[in-house]
């Protein structure tokens, strides 16, 4: 295994050493793969839809603070909080 003295994390030792025994193969039709992968991510990015939500005045501005913390608008965190609760990266806490 060559590393060319380049600082390697664990993963990507896993990757090269994955590479090396040869378990990585060639996509067949990639530039077609590539183009329907492409799209499904400029789907899922694509933001074409507008809500209104009504919401208490305390729970808006604990949000705008805790984007302000984060450094991203407060409706970004909102999106993103949305996002990761019906995608299922988000548990609720008992």
């Amino acid at each position: 295994m060559n590393t060319n003295k380049m600082k390697l994390d664990e993963e990507e030792l896993q990757i090269l050493r994955d590479f090396e025994r040869g378990e990585f193969e060639s996509i067949r039709n990639f530039r077609e793969e590539k183009r329907k992968l492409e799209e499904a991510a400029r789907k899922t990015l694509q933001k074409d839809r507008r809500i209104n939500i009504r919401i208490s005045s305390r729970d808006l501005e604990r949000i705008r603070k805790r984007a302000a913390k984060e450094g991203i608008p407060y409706q970004t965190l909102i999106s993103s909080t949305l996002h990761k609760l019906v995608s299922g990266k988000l548990k609720e806490v008992a």
